[in-house]
């Protein structure tokens, strides 16, 4: 092993970090994320994707969103056939398949599989409600209830009763129809 790696690692189990940022004094264990941090002052990208006009400031971040350009998605679950372009995203969805939900709410100790779902449901018991709609005001705790919540501004109805034609903004008012639609003697086999 080379001496400067042995140093770089041993530093990951003393906590050293002997490279100090001149501008604002973070601290970092290897020189290479000084100086990536250090774009972050100067605004320095110099990673360019060849298929857009966008710039980076880190390597990773630019082959990360060339993917999207190029769909090319390495990380491949061994569960099922989903593949994802960026690993994080792969890691969460692995949670599907071993059911580890490692994030609890210290109120209620309800748990989830992912970070942002706890901050919504913790939106719950103190009542915050941080996305607004432009339309009416009306307040929301997570940004996916006031998403579907502008369906219904805009006349997007997405859920499509199958029987008849009727579309509804929200999943829940299209299984309304259908239990309604049931009692009339028409068979649900969807929802």
């Amino acid at each position: 092993v080379h001496k400067g790696h042995m140093e770089q690692h041993m530093r990951s189990h003393t906590g050293e970090k002997p490279f100090q940022c001149s501008k604002c004094d973070k601290c970092f264990a290897q020189k290479v994320h000084l100086d990536q941090h250090l774009r972050t002052h100067t605004q320095e990208k110099p990673f360019h994707c060849s298929h857009c006009e966008k710039c980076f400031t880190q390597k990773g971040n630019l082959e990360r969103h060339e993917r999207m350009h190029t769909g090319e998605r390495p990380y491949q679950c061994n569960h099922c056939e989903k593949a994802f372009i960026q690993k994080g995203d792969w890691l969460v969805h692995q949670r599907i398949h071993s059911g580890e939900k490692p994030y609890a709410c210290s109120d209620c100790g309800k748990c989830f599989a992912r970070k942002g779902e706890l901050v919504n449901h913790q939106r719950l018991h103190t009542g915050e409600r941080p996305y607004q709609c432009d339309h009416c005001g009306k307040r929301f705790s997570a940004g996916k209830r006031l998403a579907r919540h502008l369906k219904t501004h805009i006349g997007e109805e997405s859920y499509l009763c199958s029987h008849c034609g009727k579309s509804y903004s929200t999943s829940s008012n299209l299984r309304k129809h259908l239990k309604a639609q049931l009692g009339k003697g028409i068979h649900q086999d969807e929802g």
